[in-house]
């Protein structure tokens, strides 16, 4: 017997506004270049952006049924984070799915197998994050765990953490740092807005980042 678990200690809105503020690549360097979710995971459309507690869920290869369980459990704001084996040969979600989400007010859904119906999820504006785009179809078999860690994208993820995404990828924060990687996600913003002022000024880049001496130690000779 499977038990369904719903209880996940969600991060405080204010937490979850605070990480939203910064881009996934800037959290991964901010905290300490940890968290980034596999690369192979892609948002379905390059304008789509989520970031959320994550409602973690295991699914069996090509089989959406406790990805529906998740769906019909999940809460508002809560992001759907799929581990079903890396499973590129599988369309486990679409559009009927994702209006699902929509009327729940769901965040956004992050799978590492595949989903379908790509263009409507563009016009919804859907954010959805997935491993592969395939059409084909899935059973309803299996059932799996709910809010349990989970590993995707070769990290893994705890019901709670915070997840984020944009164009260029996704990055998990832990739910008891959020916090501190909130302040040093600030901390790099200032920092790099000080090195684009100082390029304006018209700085070098090597000046900029104190390059000089360690290139030389390296035994860099710049010739006339």
């Amino acid at each position: 017997m499977i038990k369904l678990n719903q209880k996940i200690e969600r991060p405080s809105k204010d937490e979850i506004a605070a990480i939203a503020k910064f881009s996934p690549a800037t959290i991964h360097e901010a905290q300490g270049r940890k968290g980034a979710l596999s690369s192979r995971i892609k948002p379905v459309d390059h304008g789509m952006k989520l970031c959320g507690p994550a409602f973690t869920v295991k699914c069996a290869p090509r089989d959406n049924i406790m990805l529906q369980v998740a769906i019909n459990y999940a809460q508002p704001g809560d992001i759907i984070v799929v581990s079903a084996g890396e499973y590129e040969e599988a369309g486990s979600f679409g559009d009927v799915l994702a209006n699902a989400c929509l009327a729940k007010g769901i965040g956004g859904l992050v799978t590492d197998t595949g989903v379908r119906d790509t263009v409507q999820l563009r016009e919804l504006g859907f954010p959805v994050f997935s491993l592969s785009v395939c059409i084909k179809g899935t059973v309803k078999e299996t059932l799996g765990a709910t809010n349990e860690p989970i590993t995707i994208g070769d990290e893994i993820i705890n019901p709670g953490d915070i997840i984020v995404g944009d164009a260029d990828g996704l990055v998990v924060v832990r739910k008891n740092e959020v916090r501190d990687v909130a302040k040093l996600s600030q901390a790099r913003e200032d920092a790099e807005a000080g090195y684009i002022a100082a390029y304006k000024a018209g700085k070098s880049v090597v000046e900029v980042s104190n390059l000089e001496a360690v290139l030389k130690a390296k035994g860099l000779v710049v010739e006339a």
